[in-house]
């Protein structure tokens, strides 16, 4: 096995509520074609159980989503090509500061329309959409001092990735593009309360990371109704980082600044718990482009 990286393929089948009423695969589904590769990759039985046995574990940091025109049917099913690399960043002394995993994939399905008129190129391949997610190893239960990794147990010897890439902080998530246009004079909360229960969660004891993404575009969608601009917009970029969890029984806050570039729109935001409203101190911040 390669512990530095994999690529392999795989199949994922689209539901009726991944594609919109254009064709358009939602953005929010990308994600989920990690999942047909992730049950494959790692799959060292001997490498699972040292990680485990350390308490370490990969936690999910960022993820980036890019969907495509199509349109596409939700009867055919659509190609999943990525994998893994492993890396290391560094700190301000030179010294490893995280190990890092690094997902990545490429999805690719045949055109067409699930009841409307075929397009005149149905059948012909086209890009859905690219997704890549960032995760630390890192120990969360253990105490505080003891949850940073810089090597894992694995190979023999203590194990740090040959290639070293930079970290973007989670905050930098919502700068705007260079020569974004404001369209309102700061960032603002949503009208909105959300209040997470059982079912935003998921197996790891916390709100997945798929609830961010709906619920930032609905607030985005009520901004830009707010300010008069069209609705009829899909969100088809997404820059989302995560800082802190959120849990069942708990309310946060979204809010979000709207800014116009290369003619779309873009807004950018970040969710609060009840503990700050401490813009550097967040829990999740994103930055969503609209079509």
């Amino acid at each position: 096995m390669n512990l530095e990286g994999q690529r392999l393929t795989g199949r994922l089948d689209l539901r009726y509520e991944d594609v919109t009423q254009d064709g358009r695969v939602q953005l929010e589904t990308l994600p989920v074609a990690l999942g047909a590769l992730w049950r494959n990759l790692m799959g060292d039985a001997e490498v699972r159980k040292r990680l485990r046995e350390a308490g370490i574990i990969p936690i999910l940091t960022r993820y980036e989503l890019e969907g495509a025109p199509g349109p596409f049917a939700v009867d055919k099913p659509v190609q999943v090509e990525g994998g893994y690399a492993l890396s290391h960043s560094l700190g301000e002394d030179g010294k490893v500061a995280r190990v890092l995993l690094d997902l990545d994939a490429e999805l690719r399905g045949p055109k067409g329309r699930t009841n409307l008129a075929r397009p005149e190129d149905a059948g012909k391949r086209a890009l859905v959409g690219r997704v890549s997610a960032e995760h630390v190893f890192t120990r969360p239960f253990a105490a505080p001092e003891e949850r940073r990794v810089v090597a894992l147990p694995i190979g023999g010897d203590a194990f740090v990735p040959k290639a070293v890439r930079a970290f973007r902080p989670a905050r930098a998530t919502i700068e705007p593009p260079a020569g974004a246009r404001s369209l309102e004079p700061e960032i603002l909360d949503d009208p909105a309360k959300l209040v997470m229960g059982l079912a935003h969660t998921d197996s790891n004891q916390h709100v997945n990371s798929l609830v961010y993404p709906r619920l930032f575009e609905d607030a985005a969608l009520r901004r830009m109704e707010a300010l008069g601009l069209p609705t009829t917009v899909l969100a088809r970029k997404l820059d989302i980082a995560f800082r802190r969890p959120t849990f069942a029984g708990e309310t946060i806050k979204v809010a979000v600044r709207t800014f116009e570039f290369d003619a779309r729109l873009v807004v950018v935001g970040a969710f609060f718990g009840p503990e700050t409203r401490d813009i550097d101190r967040a829990r999740v911040y994103a930055q969503m482009t609209f079509e």
